[in-house]
């Protein structure tokens, strides 16, 4: 272990670079998942079949072969991006493929009375998802979103392989120099768990921040327009 001591600091740089991989990355997922998973439930075939080709190619492909795609071959095509916008571009489109999936499961999983009154009520689709979908099904969706994020923070070893300086390949570097394979793949061990453990806790605290049961939480606007009109909500 005393070897690799000298070496921390590199290791910790990498982190650093990791966490920011993970971070752009997260904010990627989630806009592609909920732009994604919306046109996949649109009516009109031009939003959802090609929502739902995307999904199916990114889920059904390797990561690994998706980043060598965006760093290695879209140059042929005159694309060439730099190594650390091919990695969160990978990272992004990967796992908000599978986001996608979630946003349409938990807003399929809502009551169907919750529709039918908002229509009712003569909400426009937009209102309807602004203020009556969005709010029911958003806390259904984060449990499975930290499940994605956790995942997203652990492929990011992979753009070890596109030349981005992350924990990993500053790890494979220590490794070359200083031949300590298991304290130095030790210490990346420990590193990547507490980043996700602490991911996983702040993902359970907004988990139980957002719980549909706390008294403190504001009614959505079809529980209030329901209320007001003296009617209970389905």
């Amino acid at each position: 272990m005393s070897q690799i001591l000298p070496f921390l600091p590199l290791l910790l740089n990498g982190l650093l670079i990791t966490l920011a991989l993970t971070a752009v990355g997260v904010v990627i997922t989630v806009l592609v998942a909920f732009a994604a998973g919306l046109c996949r439930m649109s009516r009109r075939r031009w939003l959802s079949w090609p929502a739902g080709v995307f999904i199916e190619i990114f889920r059904g492909t390797s990561m690994l072969v998706q980043l060598f795609w965006l760093f290695f071959a879209l140059p042929f095509f005159g694309v060439q991006l730099v190594p650390f916008a091919a990695a969160v571009l990978a990272l992004g489109l990967n796992e908000g493929a599978y986001g996608a999936e979630i946003v349409r499961g938990a807003i399929t999983a809502l009551p169907r009375g919750q529709r039918e009154g908002a229509i009712a009520l003569s909400l426009t689709p937009y209102q309807r998802m602004r203020y009556v979908i969005l709010p029911q099904a958003i806390p259904a969706m984060i449990p499975p979103f930290g499940n994605v994020f956790v995942d997203l923070l652990k492929n990011t070893s992979l753009v070890s392989l596109v030349t981005v300086a992350d924990l990993t390949f500053r790890a494979q570097m220590v490794r070359a120099t200083t031949g300590a394979t298991t304290a130095v793949f030790g210490t990346i061990l420990v590193l990547y768990f507490v980043a996700a453990y602490v991911l996983s806790v702040g993902m359970g605290r907004l988990e139980r921040r957002m719980d549909p049961g706390r008294p403190e939480l504001r009614p959505t606007l079809l529980q209030r327009l329901f209320r007001r009109g003296g009617v209970v909500g389905s």
